[in-house]
């Protein structure tokens, strides 16, 4: 018994036992713990990779960075362009396929627009290049952005609690702080719903697997296909902004009928 005491309070014996608790929580941590959300495994194609390579150092690279590592203006802390690595190829067909990058010009915000600067095989080629980087968000597959399989109700209920407070109720955008704005989400497309939501540009906050599953994206993307479906029965939408709107056409339009009758009745009258 005393040898096996002195054994334990052998100098050595404390870190060994560290070691062998640091390897079995490696271990445990490693067999448990869950992948990153939507990471890019796939072999990539050495062509695409090589190919969108020197399309993003042609195009990109003025304000990423010549590696996507980001670049700042060199005016305090102002970025010209956030490093790219880990964004995945979402991000890429995201921005440069609505239009958003390259940037005509700086701004607060990057503006959508339909002149996009790249085919399709073009922006696939840049994706595939800065997933190379780091594992992030693919872009989705057809299937996962089909509206007619998902639920709209149940997707109309996901977008009122986590969506409406910035994008308004039925989809039409609103004001945000310092000049940002949350753009409409009318005719956009499936995929790029998908990719806002899996990578959160600009002033949207991320919502992976885990806040969001990808069957409730689906459901999302189904209810805002139904929004831009829907018929207007009661007339004129007004931009489908609410109550502001209306009651600015009422002020302008209904008061302004009111002014010129007083007028006409005066004038006939004097």
């Amino acid at each position: 018994m005393n040898a096996l005491a002195a054994r334990r309070r052998h100098p050595a014996a404390i870190a060994v036992l560290l070691m062998i608790g640091l390897f079995l929580t490696g271990a445990v941590y490693a067999a448990v713990a869950p992948e990153p959300a939507d990471a890019t495994t796939q072999a990539l194609p050495a062509q695409s990779v090589a190919e969108g390579k020197a399309l993003f150092r042609a195009n990109c690279a003025s304000c990423h960075g010549l590696n996507a590592e980001g670049r700042q203006t060199g005016t305090g802390d102002q970025i010209a362009g956030p490093p790219l690595a880990g964004v995945g190829a979402a991000a890429v067909d995201f921005q440069v396929g609505t239009g958003r990058m390259p940037m005509t010009q700086p701004g607060v915000q990057a503006m959508r627009s339909d002149d996009v600067k790249f085919t399709d095989e073009q922006i696939a080629a840049m994706g595939a290049y800065i997933a190379s980087l780091a594992p992030g968000p693919s872009v989705p597959s057809d299937e996962a952005v089909d509206p007619t399989k998902g639920d709209a109700a149940l997707g109309g209920e996901l977008f009122r609690v986590n969506c409406a407070m910035c994008h308004n109720f039925a989809g039409s955008g609103g004001a945000l702080t310092r000049g940002k704005y949350a753009p409409s989400l009318r005719d956009v497309t499936g995929k790029h719903i998908y990719e806002a939501m899996a990578t959160g540009p600009q002033s949207m906050p991320v919502f992976n697997d885990s806040n969001i599953t990808p069957e409730n994206k689906r459901d999302v993307i189904a209810f805002l296909d139904t929004l831009n479906q829907e018929p207007s029965p009661g007339g004129l939408t007004l931009g489908s902004l609410g109550p502001v709107t209306e009651g600015l056409f009422a002020w302008v339009f209904g008061l302004g009928i009111l002014v010129g009758c007083a007028v006409w009745l005066g004038s006939k009258a004097a």
